[in-house]
């Protein structure tokens, strides 16, 4: 191998990789050159392919990193290892993998993906634009990420495609058999929940906000964020800001399970004979989910507005407040605003999704022809825009169930329908009066998806969730 015009070829290009990840040019590639390397030329986990590059039991020293002959060696390996998968992909042995070949390795570990999932895998790796993976495309994509087997491949195309964040719980990404049988499954859910708890105590003081400028404010009260936050420290001391928080964060982990659940039996159903579902057909199945965790939950959705709008001392805490209800308006209380809250699930939802998928293709098509993973500032940027396109669109039946779940708590307060409520505030303040509290509801957004990001992953790594 060594005196073959093939592998000086392979050597002066492996020189200069070298070289375009010394950046401090003193002979070596340290942890930190070959982290910052990776994330720059091909996404996926640096800290994971970084400590595997420079490990010692590949022979080289940790924190000194690897000189020329050593990264020649590492990369020697890597390739021949990169080719054995390759083949491994390449089912019919034509010396490319094509569309179905990527969802025949997706379906021999468990996960159903769809065409145009397995066309955007593929997609993110041709360089020619022949629809067809080669060697070199695939030996250029992956040569400094630490895939081992056909399990480290599917799951860095699983994952490195999908990041769902947003102002409510998301449908859980699709779980292998063996994420299922390890139990990966189930610390991802509690990293999310982990996460949402942390996000919404964070932000639960914007939050109490909204709620009192959807149910107080007016024309003729004028609730601006300031005077709002006054008026209730005013009225409570600083910890009033929270009220309603600890309900907020105790009903995380059942929405999250039972919505889980629901979807698996909602795409079996909706899957029937079928081996993939659309993302129409996978959105149809996540509504569905999400309209029955929520009507699970939406007693303590009630009880957390109730919570939230109270005065001091008025309700001795969690119980008393939900025996009060129950005792003075009945068990049907627990679910005043429960229509516009289930209708409101799917424009949020759709348009959250659409305008997501659409932004982060649209990037990938115009700034990214190397790698599947846009990068996290990108996919926060995404999720930020498509997050507050769908709050614009399902806001005004947010308020208003708001106002539905509160009426009875308000002396004097009309007990109005759904119709009635829309009728009544665009009477009295027009269009306007349907986006009151939408302030404070945007100022949360950045701070709540960036704090749940970084919750998140750090739980998944206290947890031992791998992220390849």
């Amino acid at each position: 191998m060594r005196g073959g015009p093939g592998e000086a070829e392979r050597r002066q290009r492996w020189g200069r990789l070298f070289e375009e990840l010394d950046r401090n040019k003193d002979g070596r590639v340290d942890v930190q050159e070959l982290r910052q390397g990776l994330a720059r030329l091909s996404g996926g986990d640096p800290d994971r392919a970084a400590q595997q590059g420079l490990s010692p039991e590949g022979g080289a020293d940790p924190d000194g990193g690897l000189d020329l002959e050593e990264f020649t060696q590492y990369l020697q390996e890597r390739e021949q290892r990169l080719l054995l998968l390759f083949h491994s992909l390449d089912r019919n042995q034509d010396g490319h993998i094509d569309v179905s070949e990527i969802q025949q390795s997706f379906r021999a570990l468990g996960i159903s993906i769809s065409l145009e999932q397995a066309q955007k895998i593929l997609h993110s790796m041709d360089r020619d634009g022949t629809m067809t993976i080669d060697w070199q495309e695939w030996r250029d994509h992956f040569l400094l990420h630490s895939l081992e087997n056909m399990e480290d491949v599917l799951y860095f195309w699983k994952h490195s495609t999908v990041l769902d964040i947003g102002e409510c719980l998301t449908i859980p990404d699709e779980f292998s058999k063996q994420e299922k049988l390890t139990g990966m499954w189930w610390k991802q859910l509690v990293a999310g929940a982990v996460a949402g708890a942390v996000s919404r105590t964070g932000t639960a003081p914007l939050d109490r906000l909204k709620v009192f400028m959807q149910v107080h404010s007016s024309k003729t009260n004028q609730l601006n964020i300031l005077g709002g936050l006054r008026n209730m420290i005013q009225e409570g001391g600083v910890h009033s800001l929270w009220r309603g928080n600890g309900i907020n964060v105790l009903k995380i982990a059942p929405e999250s399970a039972i919505k889980f659940m629901a979807y698996e039996q909602f795409k079996r159903a909706i899957r029937g004979q079928q081996e993939t579902l659309h993302v129409q057909e996978r959105f149809v199945a996540g509504s569905l989910a999400g309209a029955t965790a929520q009507t699970i939950i939406y007693p303590m959705e009630v009880l957390k507005t109730r919570l939230t709008l109270r005065r001091t001392g008025q309700y001795k805490g969690l119980l008393d407040c939900a025996w009060r209800i129950m005792e003075r308006e009945g068990p049907r209380a627990f679910y005043h605003g429960y229509l516009p809250n289930v209708l409101g699930i799917i424009p949020y939802a759709g348009i959250d999704l659409a305008v997501y998928e659409t932004l982060k293709n649209r990037w990938l098509q115009q700034y990214s022809h190397d790698s599947a993973d846009p990068g996290i500032l990108v996919l926060l940027a995404c999720g930020t825009i498509s997050s507050t396109c769908g709050q614009i669109a399902s806001y005004p039946l947010a308020l208003v169930r708001t106002r539905m779940q509160a009426q009875a708590s308000i002396e004097g307060a009309p007990q109005l329908s759904m119709l009635g409520l829309f009728r009544h505030i665009l009477s009295q303040e027009g269009i306007p009066g349907l986006y009151r509290g939408i302030a404070p509801n945007f100022m949360k957004v950045i701070p709540a998806v960036s704090i749940s990001y970084v919750v998140y992953e750090n739980m998944k790594q206290a947890l031992g969730v791998t992220s390849r």
